[in-house]
């Protein structure tokens, strides 16, 4: 059975992709070669990273084939959408900006959060001066809307 395909930013694709190249260009081959110098020892016992590198390598391929790139484009009613750069007021009026991703790119680290996150849910389709409250594992959180950019604000 296949995985539905999941949209990602040009960007988060990209490092996905470079990933899976540093694996394979790179990582495998010396990995393999270990295994041959080991296994021409006598030692036939599995290598676990290279057991480890296959899986990932296995898994980075079944991901990348089920991604759809999608560029984001801002909606002319101002509006939040995939990719957009949130930027909202929590209550105790500190600010902070997220970028709405897919599943497979979210990094809390930098802001981006998945789409399909609850606070990811809730900014979908706002725009500046709307109000949402969402539920996080802290609790309900309600914030106010500042802006919906389509380009990374500066810090």
């Amino acid at each position: 059975m296949s995985k539905p395909h999941r949209h990602i930013t040009p960007e988060g694709f990209k490092k996905i992709a470079d990933e899976h190249e540093l694996i394979w260009k790179k990582l495998r081959p010396k990995i393999v070669s270990e295994v041959e110098v080991a296994a021409a020892m006598g030692d036939r016992s599995e290598n676990a990273e290279y057991i480890y590198g296959k899986k990932k390598l296995r898994e980075l391929g079944e991901l990348l084939d089920t991604l759809t790139v999608t560029e984001p484009k801002p909606h002319p009613s101002g509006r939040a959408y995939f990719g957009a750069w949130v930027t909202v007021e929590h209550e105790d009026g500190r600010e902070r900006t997220y970028r709405l991703v897919g599943p497979d790119e979210t990094d809390s680290a930098s802001g981006s959060i998945s789409v399909e996150a609850p606070l990811g849910r809730a900014l979908l389709g706002k725009k500046g001066g709307d109000e949402v409250a969402v539920v996080v594992p802290a609790g309900l959180v309600e914030l106010i809307i500042v802006a919906v950019r389509w380009k990374r604000p500066k810090e």
